[in-house]
């Protein structure tokens, strides 16, 4: 089995909002999640986790439904939560020694080891932690019990950059084993440039697109002029576009090819927020 995970026409209806959603998490792989907020990003890691009960599709982790995982698969998922969740009462050796009694591989040297990394205090109770200390606390508590999946909903969200800097290392490390894979939902585009294998946006409930990251980086272009410009422009040559009062830019899939074509326009190698923006508040073509 290549795939870690796999989401078919994954269904969920809200009070104004429909999911449907198809995407696939391969073994060896960091997967980006993005999209704006209420695009379904949360639904889907929930529905994966069996948190959120899906109203179609099938959701699937190591081959098997993710709502019928025995003890010793789930044994093999590492899961960070934006929101924590972890008791107010209790101190990281606290929490490290029930997490022994509910986890046959967890390593508690290793737990040790990370607590030491991340500067975490072992016997400050959660509730004196900053929002940053629990996070990493989080971070560590899904690691050491030496998962083959992560599945992280904003890991790195309200960390200053060294920190976030530090957990991405701790991340691109656990990738080093070819089995492992990581689904990891994040606002921070840029945490994700750095260390995603491919980028999948939601907009709206719909996966947008599901592109690997170099292919978005090295070959995606962003062309910018002006609205009497761009009316020369082939409708086309655009995957998306944005127009405003003054100007537009369009998201072009060969930005070299692009240049070649149109020698008078400027057209920029684009970060991944770039992309979002324009898919998400432009016109998709």
């Amino acid at each position: 089995m290549n795939d870690a995970v796999i989401i078919k026409g994954l269904k969920k209806h809200y009070d104004g909002f429909d999911l449907d959603a198809t995407l696939t998490v391969p073994r060896g792989t960091i997967v980006g999640l993005i999209g704006e907020n209420g695009a379904g990003k949360s639904t889907t890691i929930g529905a994966l986790l069996g948190i959120v009960a899906p109203d179609g599709g099938t959701v699937s982790i190591f081959g098997k439904p993710a709502a019928k995982l025995d003890a010793n698969a789930r044994e093999r998922i590492g899961v960070v939560l934006g929101e924590g969740g972890l008791p107010d009462t209790l101190s990281p050796a606290q929490l490290g020694n029930v997490f022994a009694r509910i986890y046959q591989r967890w390593d508690d040297r290793y737990y040790g080891e990370l607590l030491q990394r991340l500067d975490l205090p072992t016997q400050r109770r959660v509730k004196q932690l900053s929002t940053g200390m629990k996070r990493k606390l989080s971070l560590a508590l899904a690691l050491a019990h030496r998962p083959e999946l992560l599945v992280l909903d904003e890991p790195t969200s309200g960390l200053d950059p060294v920190v976030r800097d530090d957990m991405l290392d701790m991340f691109l490390e656990f990738m080093q084993q070819d089995d492992h894979a990581m689904l990891i939902s994040s606002h921070i585009t840029s945490d994700l440039e750095k260390i995603a294998d491919y980028i999948v946006l939601l907009h709206k409930g719909r996966v947008a697109f599901e592109k690997s990251r170099d292919e978005l980086i090295n070959r995606y272009g962003i062309l910018r002029c002006g609205r009497e410009q761009f009316a020369s422009i082939d409708s086309g040559d655009m995957l998306a576009r944005r127009t405003r009062e003054y100007e537009c830019d369009a998201l072009v899939a060969d930005r070299d090819a692009m240049r070649r074509k149109y020698p008078g326009v400027t057209i920029d190698t684009p970060t991944i927020d770039e992309i979002m923006l324009i898919y998400t508040k432009g016109e998709v073509l």
